[in-house]
């Protein structure tokens, strides 16, 4: 068995925000109104409305990641009703027999990363046995696959870094919720991306051509959580990241796996970055709380969310 004893969780909402041109009450003023869109959009299935993308699993689990992380008691706080629909959505979507959720890894890993996030926390006997289906799933697929690392289907095998970044992180996730995750996956999926970095620093998407910020801030990541914060490939990463544009197309991606990013490099690049993310954050905030974004309301919201959960630090994931 994967699973071990969990532990309870404290919950607080202390904002750990460091010279910062809000005041502490304006970025959680900023992150309530979000939560409440999130509440008030989510259907009674527990999925949102904004198709495709908001009826998939791997969003509802970004979106209650995105709760989650404020700090609040999600069994009986303002949130609880939302997250308890959210978690019968993703188990409903997962397949008994397998383990799998929904009809893509990328959707499996983010779902798999809310079960990891919400196992210890939520009162949910179910939780527990479905993130260990999850992750039996995930490292039988890198171990089925040529590259070591995931790609669309469970059976893929070729990989690319985004695919595998959200693998990676439902796996540090889950290692941090109590389940034994082998450390030969861990490293077989860093040198998978390792072989995806380029002489400049940057991550491409299934080699090491094409970097581009979303990617690169995915890899500086995945080094970060595995341990490898000081080693050149980190450092070039984040140069190169420290330089990209937040203009792509990927912007929301972006955002997330940035913002985490920067905040493993230093705190004085962390607060740099928080500072500008919460200015732009707040003019660009939709009058209903919501954020606009090519993937839908309900993703970039949860995405523009997790961007300053940083300023909370509640989940273990969301620590240095």
């Amino acid at each position: 068995m994967l699973l071990k004893a969990g532990t309870s969780r404290v919950f607080s909402q202390q904002l750990f925000t460091d010279q910062i041109d809000l005041a502490a009450t304006e970025v959680d003023r900023i992150y309530v109104k979000g939560l409440q869109y999130l509440t008030a959009s989510q259907t009674e299935s527990g999925n949102w409305g904004d198709r495709p993308y908001g009826m998939e699993p791997g969003v509802v689990g970004l979106a209650l990641v995105s709760i989650l992380a404020h700090g609040d008691d999600p069994n009986h706080g303002p949130y609880a009703l939302t997250i308890e629909r959210g978690i019968d959505f993703i188990l409903g979507e997962q397949n008994s027999e397998t383990g799998y959720i929904g009809r893509t890894m990328y959707n499996h890993g983010f779902a798999t990363l809310a079960l990891g996030e919400a196992y210890g926390a939520v009162i949910d006997d179910r939780i527990g046995p479905a993130l260990e289906s999850a992750i039996e799933l995930i490292l039988t697929s890198q171990a089925n696959n040529p590259k070591n690392a995931w790609r669309y289907s469970p059976e893929s095998t070729d990989a690319d870094t985004t695919v595998s970044g959200a693998q990676m992180v439902a796996l540090f996730a889950a290692r941090n919720a109590g389940l034994s995750v082998p450390q030969e996956a861990i490293e077989k999926g860093v040198a998978y991306f390792q072989s995806c970095q380029s002489t400049d620093g940057g991550f491409g998407y299934t080699s090491s051509s094409g970097p581009n910020g979303p990617r690169t801030a995915i890899g500086c990541l995945v080094l970060a959580l595995a341990k490898k914060k000081e080693t050149a490939q980190f450092q070039s990463a984040f140069n190169f990241l420290k330089k990209a544009s937040k203009s792509s197309s990927y912007y929301h991606y972006f955002l997330y796996y940035g913002s985490q990013a920067f905040f493993h490099a230093s705190p004085e690049e962390w607060n740099a970055w928080n500072r500008e993310n919460i200015q732009e954050l707040k003019q660009s905030q939709n009058p209903d709380g919501s954020w606009d974004g090519q993937f839908g309301s309900a993703f970039s919201t949860a995405t523009s969310l997790l961007s300053l959960a940083l300023n909370y630090r509640f989940l273990p994931i969301y620590e240095r």
